[in-house]
Parts: C-alpha cells; structure tokens; sequence
C-alpha cells in the first residue's frame, strides 16, 4: 500500500522537484530566529501585563510554574511595549509565508511509513506534528485576534499563552534534532540547491526528495524569492501600525493602521469607544462624575475642578496595544498618580494602585499598577491631551497614562483609585 503512487504514503506521489534538503534547511533557519524573536517578545508582553501583581491583570490563574520568569515591569524606556509588541505582531504576520512555504515542503514527512523507524525518529515525528499543530493554532488566533478582536470562545490570553508553550516546546525539541542537519545541507553540495531535471533520477534517501520528480518551472532559489517577496509585502502593509511616518499609510492588514483617524488633539487612534464601552454621557457629566480616591488616611472625592486645582503635569508618551499597534507619542496633562496617592497618605512611599472605570463590558474594565508605575513622574491621570481635553472615546472626564504599560492597562473613564495592598 505504501508505494502505491496513488496515496500520500508512497514517496512518488509528491512530484515537486522544488522539495529538498536545502530548500527546507533554508526556511527552516530563518524560522528558527523568527520563532525564537516571537517567543521571548510574547513572553514580555505577558510580564507587562504584570499578572502576578493581582487577579484582574491575570489572564492564565492556572499557569503555575510557567510564570517563573515574570518580572516587574519597567517604565523605561517609555517606548519598551510599543517596541515589544510591534516586534512581536509585525514579525508574526510577516513570517506567514515563510511557515506555509516550510510546511508545504515538509508535507511528504507527515504521512511516510513506516510511523517510526526508531526512538529518535518516533521523538522526531511526535515533535513534528506537535509543531505543525501548535505553528497553525498561534499563527491562525494571533492573527484573528489582531484582524477581528477578541473572535475566540475563550479568552485569547490562555489559548496563545498555553499554545505558545506546547508549540515552543516542540520547536525547540525538532531544532535540536534536525538544527545540525540543517547547517550540514546548507554547506553541502551546491547542485542541491536546484531542482533536478524530470529525466535525471533522486539520489539518496531523503524523503522529501522525490524518486520522479515533475518538470522544473522555477528554481529553488527563484522559490525563495517568491517567499520572501511574500514575507516583504506582508512587513509593508503591517509595520507602520507601529511607526510614525509615512509607512503608517501603508498599514493596510492593521485595523489601527493607516492615517490617523479624525482630525485635531484627539484625533488619534482608539481601541475601544465610549459607545462601546457602554459609557453613558449622565456618568461623565462635571455635575455628576466625581474621583473617588481611597488610602491610608480614607477617602476623598474629586470633582473634574478640583483636579484642576492640583498641580498639573505634562508627559509625552505613547498608547500601545497587544494587538501590535500603537499611537505616536501624544502630549498628555494632568494630575500625577503619586500626588493623588500623597491625598490618601502615601506622601513617601507611593503604593500599588487598584484602577476602576466607569466602562460596563469588556475586558479591563479595572486594573492594577504597581508601585514604581505610580511613583513614575510621567505617569498621570490625564485630563487633556495635546492641549485639548479628553474626547469621550479617548476616556473623559480623565484616564491612566503610564509609560511603557499595555494600553489596556491605561484605563478610560475612570471613577476610583485605591491606593495599597492588592
């Protein structure tokens, strides 16, 4: 049944005389870096999300011993999740083809037989399919939560964060199996790396070298070419979602891409809006809105006035989201979070701080930051941005700033902070 050229199993039903060692190896290699620059990056986008801190910035409770790298997030530079995580998106949609390309030339391992031929060869065909499952679920959620948002039955934090262990523990399981095969192809003889003709037969014993291979259209580096050409346009119409300048028209696959939206201050991108967000303009109302502020001495409420009172600050600082995009450094003004904390207190010692909005749905409608977030100068409850106060979709009456936080963290519309232990 096996050489039966009718089935998958039968090593001259795949004809491509594109499929070899070398061709393989190539790609391989390029992801190899890729997928390793996208593992640390998701890693670091977990940890700013600072889940150890409390139960409302945590999306994976059960992660035990996964967690053991977490770390407190900095506030320096103020550009550091923008950076992260447009590396992290950017790079992610960018290798798309250059993963199809390394599936489809491995396609012919996925259904040889016998299954295993040995220990090391069962381990390496375990490890394959493992990889070929965990490479399509993160490549396919990440993508869907960065076109749709949030599509997914679950929540997308725990599907990618347990994903992204299961497939990364099986990349790095196949790359320290097949790593020094594939360094030996690309060194190895340079008629390898073109297809051979219809009539010349297959060397060898490699299985994804084919015994009757098709009639060449393209070389193998011309495939290459193809890939890359892939991969190129692909990093052209996403990575301005994460600059400025005039790559950021050219953001047509980001949803927040492309010109800013609107005109003037606030006209800058939004993830979500206060219609959305269920923010009814009766709770935002100067008549009606107050800022509860609880710590060690009590409580005090604010008006909008009598933040206006307090010492007002400016900061430039940038929003920026998982999703991969971000704004440019906008101008914020308004009170800093550690003077609020020296209302309730804390004039020394600035604590954590549990933030709580206004928004009825969604996700992050509370937050907490930690205690060097709120002693940081530059993060404010901000009350006008670019000289202009806060558009209701940018949080009005007034929102969190931090430098170098998720944007999910910078809450919107927010109504109370308590100051102390989470």
């Amino acid at each position: 049944m096996r050489d039966d050229p009718r089935l998958p199993s039968a090593p001259g039903f795949w004809r491509s005389p594109l499929r070899g060692p070398w061709f393989t190896s190539v790609l391989g290699l390029v992801l190899l870096a890729g997928i390793t620059v996208l593992f640390v990056t998701g890693l670091l986008s977990y940890a700013a999300y600072n889940p150890d801190l409390a139960p409302v910035n945590d999306k994976t409770p059960d992660k035990g011993i996964l967690g053991f790298y977490l770390f407190a997030w900095p506030t320096n530079p103020h550009w550091l999740y923008r950076l992260n995580q447009g590396v992290h998106v950017t790079l992610g949609i960018t290798l798309i083809p250059v993963l199809l390309a390394k599936l489809w030339s491995v396609v012919p391992k996925l259904f040889a037989l016998p299954p295993a031929r040995s220990l090391a060869h069962a381990l390496e065909r375990i490890s394959l399919l493992l990889l070929v499952g965990g490479a399509l679920f993160e490549f396919v959620t990440g993508v869907l939560n960065v076109q749709l948002d949030y599509v997914f039955p679950g929540s997308f934090y725990p599907l990618h964060f347990y994903g992204a262990w299961v497939f990364f523990a099986a990349f790095a399981a196949h790359a320290a199996l097949r790593t020094p095969a594939a360094l030996r192809n690309l060194r190895g003889p340079r008629n390898d790396r073109e297809p051979r003709p219809a009539a010349e037969p297959a060397c060898g014993t490699d299985p994804l070298v084919s015994p009757r291979p098709g009639t060449p259209t393209v070389s193998r580096r011309g495939a290459l070419g193809f890939v890359g050409g892939g991969a190129l346009l692909l990093f052209a119409t996403t990575a301005g979602q994460t600059t400025d300048g005039p790559l950021r028209r050219t953001a047509l696959l980001a949803p927040h891409g492309g010109p800013d939206p609107g005109t003037g201050p606030n006209g800058f991108q939004i993830n979500k809006t206060a219609r959305y967000a269920g923010i009814r303009p009766s709770e935002t109302s100067p008549h009606t809105w107050r800022l509860v502020v609880t710590g060690r001495t009590g409580t005090v409420r604010l008006t909008r006035t009598d933040l206006l009172r307090l010492p007002l600050h400016s900061a430039a600082l940038p929003i920026a989201c998982v999703e991969g995009w971000s704004t440019s450094d906008q101008w914020w003004r308004g009170v800093r979070l550690r003077d609020l904390a020296a209302l309730v207190g804390h004039e020394d010692d600035p604590p954590d701080v549990f933030v709580e909005s206004l928004q009825l749905r969604g996700a992050f409608r509370h937050a907490a930051l930690r205690a060097g977030q709120v002693a940081d100068p530059r993060s404010l409850l901000a009350l006008y941005v670019n000289g202009e106060e806060l558009s209701p979709d940018h949080g009005h009456p007034a929102r969190v700033v931090v430098p170098a936080a998720p944007g999910v963290l910078n809450t919107k519309w927010v109504a109370r902070l308590t100051f102390g232990d989470l």
